[in-house]
């Protein structure tokens, strides 16, 4: 008799859990139990302030952190900061019960890959942590209404950094601005990952911009059409 080959399961996305309420880390942690994605998501490790999350952060290396704005000590966009600064690889997303214009643009400069209400549904929760940990952006359609609402501040400025971009250059980002993953884009446009990396680079460089989510959001702001 022929054995059947084992199949290996995908590795599961590893989270790191900062939010100061125990009894909101609880219930997150039921969700992502309780909901059985593939590939599985595991908490390994949680924190209720800024100090903790960096230190816990740099000793897990999680694949996301999922990270509350009000930390008992500080922001989240500190402690977002300072944990991208010390392994950039690292996808973060702030999931909250509070939003303003300010708070939105704190977190894109921060770095944070998405921006999320705590209203979402378990579901929606489950794949936006899949999203990011995949190389998407997120942000929900009440988060981009705030974008839409910064767009009005300060488009034309940003417009003129846009003009430096090459056609091609362009094109990238606008794909980006869609939360297209490079792989993604390379497809859409017929180009190699390498190409779609080298393309980034020069646009990043161009923005004076380190984060995908903060290039996506000059884009929007001078494309508001586009959203």
């Amino acid at each position: 008799m022929t054995a059947t080959p084992a199949t290996s399961s995908p590795d599961p996305i590893r989270v790191l859990l900062v939010d100061d309420s125990a009894l909101v880390r609880q219930g997150i942690k039921a969700v992502f139990q309780t909901e059985h994605p593939a590939p599985a998501i595991e908490i390994v490790g949680e924190a209720a302030n800024v100090t903790d999350a960096i230190a816990t952060a740099a000793r897990l290396q999680p694949d996301v952190v999922l990270l509350d704005i009000r930390l008992p000590d500080g922001t989240g966009f500190t402690a977002c900061r300072e944990i991208l600064k010390k392994r950039p690889d690292t996808r973060v997303l702030i999931l909250t019960s509070f939003i303003n214009d300010n708070f939105i643009y704190d977190a894109i400069t921060s770095g944070a890959q998405g921006y999320l209400m705590k209203e979402i549904d378990p579901k929606g929760l489950v794949q936006s942590v899949q999203d990011i940990a995949a190389g998407k952006s997120i942000l929900s359609p009440d988060i981009m209404a705030g974008v839409m609402r910064m767009v009005r501040d300060g488009g034309p400025q940003e417009d003129k950094q846009l003009a430096s971009l090459s056609p091609q250059e362009r094109r990238v980002l606008a794909l980006v601005a869609e939360g297209k993953t490079n792989k993604e884009i390379g497809t859409a446009l017929q180009l190699s990952d390498n190409t779609v990396k080298n393309y980034l680079v020069n646009v990043f460089d161009k923005l004076n911009v380190k984060r995908r989510s903060h290039a996506a959001a000059l884009y929007i702001q001078a494309h508001p059409d586009k959203k």
